[in-house]
């Protein structure tokens, strides 16, 4: 069976992005580069909210054919191109990119149903309402989170208040050598925590 993995970038502070959605607080490195391709190179989906496809669609499809890239960044975007995409949006007003379908919101059974299907993990990035919704119904089955050494003290958080916590197991810790460590967490059973 698939799994569904979140993939996010965030702060000490937990911050994903700035208050105007900056992220020119991300820390670049060839092992943080790796792990983006690994994580590609595995997947078979990527499971993605509206705003976060319109944005990937934009990029991605010109960096894949631009020979002015370097060819690890052409072939990263070349693998996000021929993936799968799977965008969330009730609207259906969708970037226009190939081999996308939609979906009109997180349904359990349709959740269910990807990721019984055949081809690598459900890749998720950015798109918070998505994981969002996806944490609240308890699909996620990994979370990576990329810790970058700073502390924005304001912005957007991955996740909103209003909900009831939910325990981690920590699978691995990687720290690279810009200071970023990638943390690899599974949720646990629905058992003994309380507020």
């Amino acid at each position: 069976m698939r799994k569904i993995v979140v993939s996010m970038w965030t702060t000490l502070d937990g911050f994903v992005a700035g208050p105007d959605d900056e992220m020119d607080w991300l820390l670049f490195g060839e092992q943080l580069q790796r792990y983006e391709r690994s994580l590609v190179d595995n997947a078979g989906s990527l499971l993605l909210g509206r705003v976060t496809h319109a944005d990937f669609a934009s990029y991605w499809p010109l960096a894949a054919q631009n020979p002015d890239e370097p060819d690890e960044v052409r072939g990263y975007a070349q693998r996000v191109d021929a993936l799968e995409k799977i965008v969330v949006s009730a609207s259906g007003n969708t970037a226009t990119w190939n081999n996308t379908r939609r979906l009109a919101r997180i349904d359990p059974d349709e959740i269910a149903e990807l990721k019984r299907g055949s081809g690598g993990d459900i890749v998720v990035y950015g798109s918070l309402s998505v994981i969002r919704s996806l944490a609240d119904l308890r699909l996620i089955d990994e979370i990576h989170l990329l810790v970058h050494p700073v502390f924005l003290r304001q912005g957007k958080a991955l996740f909103d208040s209003g909900q009831p916590p939910v325990r981690l197991e920590l699978v691995s810790a990687e720290p690279f050598a810009s200071g970023v460590v990638l943390m690899t967490y599974r949720p646990t059973p629905l058992v003994g925590l309380t507020r």
